[in-house]
């Protein structure tokens, strides 16, 4: 097998193993870490439809991470894809209303964040140990809502890591921020900030970058990692359940073998979209990639005119986890569609910085032709919810409502037939307001809590096991800070 290396979407000759992507998390200059190559997948689909969720998983990295054993990550994936999933497949298809969705929210914190953060640690721990790393390594990540609880539920605990994880205080829902709150480990640490996601993202960028704040971490046996997508390691365990969802169409006999489907994807950071691109481009049959945006719809505006604006009005939506206006895995995209000019990269990423907008020349927009986008708004988001629930009775999230409601218009417009798969990104549960809402206006003012029964009795779904004692939980983290301040935060948890 050809060894793939891994370098920088912004500096041409800086390349490294999986193993140090994965531990740096970001690469020095600031880009994000690409593949090499991007490998292809070398077997029949028949011999992959034989294989389940973790065999499929081991299989997929193999092509990634060259440098680690097959042993290696057969190991970090029967880890990871164990009983926390309550599902034996792991991830799930379910057809309703002639729409198929992808149950990414099986997990222990009950959104898609934990099919590859439920891996992450064990593939950082193994790549500590082939580099000869001997820091602590200190998890620094921003969340919209989802990639925090899950990072923590990740790394509580893990020997010779610590975890910080900043959120906007004012920006996600009250079942996401419980969640985080009540978090128990010694090593972990939860902080609300007065601002967005963005706010946060950018502020973890800058820790990650700041020279002098590196040098103090070194001197102290600290070193940064991250848990967002820009580690590449959280983004490839996200490659798996798409090509598992073609697999699971081909073994139903909803499609045949080289028959193109299309995913409908909600999307903020670009991450989960982004990972659709890799299984696309290692050879599964994908006709459109359907980019659904909310009411923040810098992603929409960006396919459709060429210019990435993030000068605008910031909202605060029902689908908190995709407000967001910097989509940092865009990045790996415009690297791919560019031809690989990592210069060409560099300039838009500063022209974003300082001025607030890029626009790409017309070769460069010709490579996504793969993608398709749309956007929902509110209004629309409920009416999917309630449309989907009259016509089956399945309940859907506020994100996964956005996808559907993208798709159906998509649909109306293009005429394309082509079978699609709805990523369904959470449990309805984390949004019990805002779905139960969407049904009858009644719930507005009961406890978001209180509705977890209401739910129950109305989806016929048992309340998860992880939430189910959730308002009981005692808060542990307390800690809100200004964006400004969030290095001098992290400079006292450490103690630097």
């Amino acid at each position: 097998m050809t060894t793939i290396n891994y370098k920088s979407t912004r500096q041409e000759g800086h390349n490294v193993s999986a193993a140090t992507a994965i531990l740096t998390g970001i690469a020095p200059d600031g880009g994000l870490y690409v593949p090499t190559r991007i490998p292809k997948i070398d077997k029949t689909f028949s011999e992959l439809a034989a294989l389940n969720y973790r065999q499929l998983a081991v299989y997929l990295l193999s092509l990634y991470l060259t440098d680690f054993t097959e042993a290696e990550i057969t190991k970090a994936v029967d880890c990871a894809y164990d009983d926390k999933f309550r599902t034996p497949q792991i991830a799930q298809l379910e057809t309703k209303n002639n729409t198929h969705f992808l149950e990414l929210f099986h997990g222990p914190t009950l959104a898609f964040k934990d099919m590859a953060l439920a891996l992450l640690p064990y593939l950082l721990k193994t790549a500590a140990q082939k580099t000869g790393q001997k820091k602590e390594i200190v998890i620094l990540t921003a969340t919209s809502g989802d990639t925090g609880k899950a990072a923590l539920e990740g790394f509580a605990g893990v020997e010779g890591t610590k975890i910080i994880v900043f959120f906007p205080e004012h920006g996600v829902s009250r079942v996401q921020k419980r969640q985080m709150v009540t978090q128990r480990g010694k090593n972990t640490y939860v902080i609300g900030i007065e601002g967005n996601f963005d706010d946060a993202q950018n502020g973890v960028k800058a820790i990650f970058t700041d020279p002098v704040l590196r040098q103090k971490l070194a001197e102290n046996g600290y070193m940064f990692s991250s848990a967002n997508s820009i580690n590449i390691g959280r983004l490839l365990p996200q490659i798996v359940y798409y090509v598992w969802a073609y697999l699971e169409l081909l073994r139903r006999g909803c499609i045949k073998t080289g028959e193109k489907i299309n995913f409908c994807v909600p999307t903020g950071n670009f991450g989960n979209i982004l990972a659709a691109y890799y299984a696309e481009q290692m050879g599964l049959p994908v006709g459109k990639l359907i980019c659904a945006s909310n009411k923040n719809k810098v992603l929409f505006d960006f396919f459709t005119t060429k210019i990435y604006d993030r000068k605008r009005e910031f909202f605060v939506t029902s689908s908190p986890s995709m407000d967001i206006l910097i989509s940092s895995n865009l990045e790996r995209l415009l690297y791919h569609a560019a031809g690989e000019n990592s210069e060409q990269v560099r300039a838009w990423m500063e022209d974003l910085k300082t001025k607030g907008s890029y626009e790409i020349p017309a070769e460069t927009a010709a490579a996504l032709k793969s993608f398709a986008a749309g956007f929902a708004t509110e209004a629309e988001t409920k009416a999917s919810i309630r449309e989907v629930f009259e016509a089956s009775g399945y309940l859907i999230d506020t994100h996964t409502a956005v996808a559907y409601s993208v798709l159906q218009k998509y649909q109306k417009e293009t005429l394309d037939g082509a079978p699609a798969v709805v990523v369904a990104t959470a449990s309805p549960y984390k949004f019990s307001k805002d779905v139960l809402c969407a049904l009858e206006e009644k719930f507005a003012q009961v406890d978001d809590f209180a509705l977890f029964k209401e739910m129950e009795k109305i989806s016929q779904v048992e309340i998860p096991a992880p939430i189910r004692d959730l308002k009981e939980r005692p808060v542990l983290h307390r800690q809100v800070c200004r964006p400004e301040e969030m290095p001098q935060v992290v400079s006292e948890i450490l103690g630097l």
